[in-house]
């Protein structure tokens, strides 16, 4: 009796060892004997213990980060630029079977591609089509992990490290090119402003009554800016010059009449000769 309870234990007992609970997101890669025997969750699965072993495979999207790298651009400028790196596990047995540690042999892969693709670019093309590249990224990873049962789903470059050197000469060229833009845009605004005043003078020749209308309303804006309670009124020249020349003539008349009629004699010194006669 007692003989029967033991067996009965140790068939619990072994039953139990060989239960197994797979989660949603895991696959049990079981092998008999050595021999693969198949894929096996989730839930409850059953694994002889003893004779068979299993090996829990996530199937989870990982996130990987690739450590910076050193990396000499096409025209020879050296950077450091690091990347991440999203896989999942397609294939269970694939993953376990035909690699030894498939998140470590993906890393090391998406280091060496990361290296040689950006060792064919230029400094520019790596700071504009990001898109780009990493697009040609995720392709090759993806190709070379497929054999493994992992699918990429992307690789995006996050940080490129410049030299300083580099960083300074970036800074004067963009500066010149704000410049330069800023010129652009200040030859383009004086250009419309002549043509702009061009047009203008062509109305003010064809309606002369514009530019005294015109005339008036600067006074106006003048007073009302100056906030002044006199305003100097410019006169045009053409009315002035009839007036210059009257009194040029004056003087000219005033200077040629002494001369004439001799110079009077001031008040003062006829009273002093009338006193001595």
């Amino acid at each position: 009796m007692m003989a029967l309870w033991i067996a009965v234990a140790a068939v619990l007992a072994y039953t139990y060892g060989s239960l197994h609970i797979m989660k949603q997101y895991e696959r049990a890669v079981s092998f008999f004997l050595g021999k693969y025997w198949g894929t096996k969750g989730p839930g409850l699965i059953f694994v002889p213990a003893f004779f068979a072993k299993l090996q829990r495979v996530s199937l989870r999207i990982i996130a990987m980060d690739i450590p910076p790298q050193d990396v000499i651009t096409r025209d020879n400028v050296s950077v450091k630029v690091n990347a991440v790196l999203y896989m999942r596990v397609r294939h269970p047995d694939r993953a376990v079977i035909e690699v030894e540690n498939f998140i470590y042999a993906t890393s090391q892969l998406a280091q060496t591609t990361l290296r040689s693709v950006l060792g064919e670019v230029e400094l520019d093309q790596l700071l504009a089509d990001r898109e780009k590249i990493n697009g040609i990224l995720k392709r090759i990873v993806d190709e070379r992990t497929e054999p493994w049962g992992i699918e990429v789903s992307a690789v995006e470059v996050k940080d490129v490290d410049l030299p300083t050197e580099m960083k300074r000469a970036m800074a004067r060229q963009a500066e010149s090119e704000r410049e330069r833009r800023a010129k652009v845009i200040a030859a383009e605004g004086e250009f419309q402003a002549a043509g702009k005043l061009s047009e203008a003078a062509r109305v003010i020749g064809t309606q002369p009554a514009t530019l005294q209308l015109r005339y008036l309303q600067t006074l106006v804006e003048i007073a009302t800016e100056n906030n002044s309670r006199s305003i100097i009124i410019p006169v045009p020249l053409d009315l002035v010059t009839p007036f210059l020349q009257m009194a040029e003539q004056r003087r000219d008349q005033a200077a040629a009449l002494p001369a004439s009629t001799g110079t009077p004699l001031p008040s003062t010194t006829a009273a002093a000769v009338r006193q001595t006669t």
